[in-house]
């Protein structure tokens, strides 16, 4: 069996949690990326990142310190459904922006929905939200994305949409 690891970035929790599960069922060590150092001695890396203003949190430090040769999996983790197809189609975009061309295997990315608590949000982000739920809120109804309908059905709350059954399809991978 290949080397492998867990990285993720989380900023409030939730990417944590997917990660811990997945290494507890998998046996595969999971790291903060932050704490992610010498990395190119495994042959897979798995990494799972909070999804923040159309970036990954902790993907572009990871990614630099991958070869070509490796192979990466990457799940993103955020509030709107991850089963909306033109919300994957945007995650998708974003991700491949944010990924050199030989990482573009759409068959390795994989989309969790994450939670969020407002009352627990540092204060770049909940003026951020505030900013964005200003200008979501104005818009008509049939101009909203997935995205813009999740922001507006939660905002102010606490929600925790984290299913650990979607990892299976990453398991899958990861056992095979």
């Amino acid at each position: 069996m290949s080397k492998q690891i867990i990285i993720y970035g989380s900023q409030y929790g939730s990417t944590k949690r997917y990660a811990k599960h997945l290494a507890e069922i998998t046996g595969i060590d999971a790291i903060d990326y932050k704490e992610a150092k010498n990395i190119d001695s495994h042959d897979r890396i798995i990494y799972l990142g909070a999804l923040y203003a159309g970036g990954v949190t902790g993907l572009k430090k990871t990614v630099a310190k991958i070869s070509p040769n490796q192979e990466l999996i990457v799940a993103t983790v955020g509030l709107a459904d991850p089963t909306d197809q033109t919300n994957i189609e945007n995650i998708r975009r974003s991700l491949k922006d944010q990924l050199p061309e030989h990482f573009h295997d759409e068959k390795a990315f994989f989309h969790l929905r994450g939670a969020i608590n407002y009352s627990k949000l540092g204060i770049k982000h909940r003026i951020m939200m505030s900013l964005l739920h200003s200008k979501v809120s104005k818009m008509p109804e049939e101009k909203l994305n997935a995205e813009a309908k999740a922001m507006l059905a939660t905002y102010g709350k606490q929600v925790d949409f984290v299913d650990f059954s979607t990892l299976k399809p990453i398991e899958e991978i990861i056992k095979a």
